[in-house]
């Protein structure tokens, strides 16, 4: 039995796909019972328990042969370091409570280093305290989510302009589809390694500027990319409504990318193929909208 947190989230779904599809025994985790039918019409198993319910968790992962989990980040926290710090001591205690033998943890790019890298620190410690268990741990390193655009399609639809938390628009960058990432979890779930290990998952590598015109070719309309300098960054976000702590938090881990801090640094590496425009038109699909 594998057990699949956020499975009704792009990676954690994509994981939980890739292991139905497999034919292995599935268990997914939901918050809302209703956002596990459409799993349990397929055959799996849905608990309703959360990332910081530590017993719960506890009770989903206990004779299981291994979990996907992640430590999400929500830029509306008003305090994300205390959200995540709860996470932490919850799915790290979970972990060691029920023994599972095996954890996939959706890690990032840069998650070795210990500060400078704003929400992926977090990462950091969860891997860390995760290393220090009785466990095997895969911690995936994906660089940037193509998905990432998401974020800024209802932007570039109502202005034309496509935002760049970077000085350069012209720095190519991978950029790996989360379906991608979620086929590896999958992957090294139904096929654990012998040792923990660090996997840097990257995708094909894009520009900025190139995404901006792949986003306007699909959209059919013509879109400006403006770069948003170090200093403006902070302000630029909380004029979208962010909290400080979050913006903060944010620019930090923009500046982090600019500067290499997270080049891949792993055990070793698996490449995601699918190229961006085929995630494109999914996201701009009506289906999608």
């Amino acid at each position: 039995m594998y057990v699949v947190a956020g499975a009704t989230g792009r990676v954690g779904g994509a994981t939980a796909e890739r292991l139905s599809q497999a034919g292995a025994p599935l268990r997914v985790l939901v918050r809302d019972p209703k956002a596990g039918e459409a799993w349990q019409q397929r055959g799996a198993e849905v608990t309703v328990a959360d990332l910081a319910d530590r017993d719960g968790l506890t009770r989903a992962l206990r004779g299981t042969d291994g979990c996907f989990v992640l430590l999400p980040f929500d830029p509306a926290d008003q305090d994300p370091e205390a959200t995540t710090s709860r996470l932490i001591l919850s799915i790290s205690g979970a972990v060691a409570d029920s023994q599972v033998p095996h954890v996939v943890l959706l890690s990032s790019g840069g998650a070795d280093l210990p500060e400078g890298t704003g929400p992926i620190v977090a990462l950091h410690h969860l891997e860390a305290v995760l290393r220090d268990l009785d466990t095997t741990l895969t911690a995936l390193r994906p660089g940037h989510f193509q998905e990432k655009v998401t974020d800024l399609i209802d932007t570039v639809e109502s202005s034309g302009v496509y935002p760049v938390f970077a000085t350069s628009a012209d720095v190519p960058i991978p950029l790996i589809a989360t379906r991608d990432v979620g086929h590896i979890a999958a992957e090294a779930l139904l096929s654990p390694p012998a040792a923990t290990e660090s996997i840097d998952a990257l995708g094909p590598q894009y520009t900025e500027r190139e995404v901006a015109a792949l986003l306007a070719s699909k959209m059919g309309r013509d879109v400006d990319v403006l770069t948003i300098a170090r200093d403006a960054r902070v302000d630029a976000l909380v004029g979208t409504g962010m909290p400080l702590p979050a913006a903060t938090a944010l620019a930090e881990l923009y500046a982090a990318s600019e500067d290499g801090l997270l080049a891949p640094r792993g055990d070793r590496t698996v490449h995601g193929t699918t190229p961006l425009e085929t995630t494109l038109a999914g996201l701009l699909s009506p289906a999608a909208s």
